[in-house]
């Protein structure tokens, strides 16, 4: 007997007893994203290779480590979609979605990084993406931040979030911070560690978000980057602050906070968990201005945010919060004999199709009567049909009710639809 092929480590399956809750999780953010008049984009899981490696950069660990790159047939390098910014913008760009207009829009579905599994953290995981194009100012920041807010507490996640911000100024302010940044590290090279070395002179700000605790204090000691900012982006950190304030969001300034890409500037935002040891980022988000033009539009105003759909779930257990998109059962139906079932089979389909859209579940597997009481029981099913040998020569059917004490009745099946109609209400 061969092995059994199990799935590939780090990319894992959803089953029947876990969709309930994804679902619920999927109508929330669509309702919300429809409420504040995002609209939904797709876009296909393989993309150009060459898209990811002109706008997250050839030097990071996604591009030189993390993503599922292939030759295809015709010898070009292609890639799963590691993140949904890039392709949602080529995908405006290619579509003139950006040509003298906004776009809010939304997408959701699988990213895929070849990290190290663990909890929280997979090789392809479910991504919920927010972009809003050619947007400026603090406005369209704070409601990107608000509608977030508005998420977790419909998700009853809220209490175990906090929202962490920062400025990153302009290119040429952060250019410019830079310079002090490395001279400031170069003096400590000794107790900074691997990664960082590295980072020392590709891209100095991530040292800011190590999380080696071993570097905290020097990274505490580090330069500021407000203090390098010119008024006008300290005005705009400002604003955004006092936005905050007056919608009630309470928040935390991080000036560790950073993203490692040229193409960000001004705003960024994280909502964070203490919950999920070191998958502490639920949510992150930020103004993305340089993108656009990275990928040969025009400059163009960007801001969004992403989060992933498996830390939300996790949050959720640990809060005990057990949403379910199961349809309650009205009726079970079950059958004596293999012709009785076949008109079960036509009586199931008619109550589907009643306007209260009934939930109707038949018992096809068969079985004793006693055997199919237990499955109607089990399935929480409001009511029984019997459908017995006697009752299909007589054209009738019989009703017991499962959950409240009364007698069990037979209708005519011809009359069923209109019976249950008058008991159940119209809808």
């Amino acid at each position: 007997m061969s092995d059994k092929i199990a799935a590939i480590r780090g990319m894992n399956d959803v089953l029947p007893l876990q969709i309930a809750n994804w679902q619920y999780v999927e109508r929330v953010l669509a309702s919300t994203m429809l409420s504040y008049g995002y609209q939904e984009i797709r876009f296909p899981l393989v993309e150009s290779t060459t898209l990811f490696k002109r706008s997250i950069g050839d030097v990071t660990d996604i591009v030189e480590k993390e993503m599922y790159t292939f030759t295809d047939l015709n010898g070009d390098s292609l890639t799963l979609r590691p993140e949904g910014t890039a392709p949602c913008v080529r995908a405006c760009l290619e579509h003139g979605l950006l040509h003298n207009q906004s776009q809010k829009l939304w997408y959701m579905g699988p990213m895929f990084r070849h990290e190290k599994p663990q909890k929280g953290r997979y090789r392809q995981f479910t991504q919920i993406g927010v972009e809003a194009l050619n947007l400026q100012g603090v406005a369209i920041e704070l409601e990107m931040i608000a509608m977030s807010k508005r998420l977790w507490q419909q998700l009853g996640i809220a209490s175990s979030l906090t929202l962490e911000i920062n400025t990153l100024g302009t290119l040429i302010e952060r250019q410019a911070y830079r310079d002090q940044l490395v001279s400031y590290f170069e003096k400590h090279i000794n107790s900074l560690d691997e990664d960082s070395q590295k980072r020392l002179t590709r891209n100095p700000l991530r040292i800011l978000d190590s999380k080696n605790p071993d570097m905290q204090a020097i990274i505490k000691q580090a330069p500021k980057l407000y203090d390098s900012l010119t008024e006008e982006s300290k005005a705009h950190f400002d604003a955004l602050c006092q936005g905050l304030k007056q919608l009630g969001i309470a928040y935390e300034i991080n000036p560790c906070l950073v993203r490692g890409l040229d193409y960000y500037g001004h705003t960024v935002f994280e909502w964070v968990t203490t919950q999920l040891g070191s998958q502490a980022t639920v949510c992150a988000g930020g103004r993305y201005d340089g993108l656009v033009e990275q990928l040969g539009g025009p400059s163009t105003p960007a801001v969004g945010f992403a989060m992933g759909l498996e830390r939300l779930l996790l949050l959720m257990e640990l809060e005990n919060v057990t949403p379910t998109t199961k349809a309650p059962v009205t009726f079970f139906i079950m059958a004596t004999s293999e012709l009785a079932m076949m008109t079960a089979l036509s009586i199931a389909e008619m109550l589907r199709s009643l306007p209260q859209g009934f939930c109707v579940l038949t018992n096809v597997a068969g079985g004793s009567f006693k055997s199919q009481f237990k499955k109607a029981d089990k399935s929480e099913a409001r009511f029984a049909l019997i459908l017995g040998d006697d009752e299909l020569s007589q054209g009738k059917i019989s009703i017991k009710d499962l959950r409240q004490e009364s007698e069990q009745v037979e209708v005519e099946i011809k009359h069923l639809g209109d019976y249950l109609e008058k008991r159940l209400g119209r809808g």
